[in-house]
């Protein structure tokens, strides 16, 4: 039986390595740049408004979120990285937290997959190209969702999609789904993929 994405709670806000849960529940890790749209995914995914806090300061997570979901998987809110205004000492912190949890994360073994988010107006980042790259060369399973899909007119949708598909650094099987939190778009192709990447779902 799939899970109820509604029964959902913010379980842990890691700002260190020794608070991740070691629970045994399988996990899915939301990357991205900072005001990529984050927060409104899970908000929208879990079909709650407010559960996941939308900051008007974009960067302002330093910490690792760590959300349980009917008690079958935790949904992971990585802290956006490429804020510039951030200070030396903070990216640092962003840093260690987001390598930490690839590199030290005692349940690593039960990282089902990635979801790596990219803006679909603004395309991939250079910070973006780095975390794809490093998905690929560990192995990592991970899909692309296209935030902000609504921004855009349907010409410049259809080219910034054909874009990321013909893009080498997200790879020609990855695959990309556009993504809007204001009209849902997106959602039930998400949710079926996350769905999918459980063991019993």
């Amino acid at each position: 039986m799939a899970p109820n994405m509604q029964n959902a709670q913010l379980r842990q806000t890691a700002g260190l390595l020794t608070q991740f849960p070691l629970d045994p529940l399988p996990q899915i890790a939301l990357s991205g740049r900072s005001n990529v749209g984050k927060s409104s995914l899970i908000n929208t995914l879990l079909n709650r408004k407010s559960l996941a806090r939308v900051s008007s300061t974009p960067g302002k997570t330093i910490t690792v979120n760590f959300y349980e979901v009917d008690r079958a998987f935790f949904l992971v809110d990585l802290p956006g990285y490429g804020f510039a205004k951030r200070p030396l000492s903070e990216k640092q912190k962003w840093s260690e937290l987001t390598e930490g949890y690839f590199t030290r994360n005692p349940a690593g073994d039960r990282l089902a997959l990635v979801i790596q988010l990219i803006d679909l107006k603004v395309g991939p980042t250079r910070d973006d190209r780095m975390m794809l790259s490093y998905l690929r060369q560990t192995g990592t399973p991970y899909l692309v969702v296209a935030t902000k899909a609504d921004k855009l007119n349907a010409t410049g949708r259809r080219e910034a999609l054909l874009a990321l598909r013909e893009d080498p650094d997200i790879g020609p099987d990855v695959p990309i789904l556009p993504f809007s939190s204001q009209t849902g778009e997106g959602k039930a192709e998400l949710t079926a993929q996350l769905f999918s990447c459980l063991p019993h779902a």
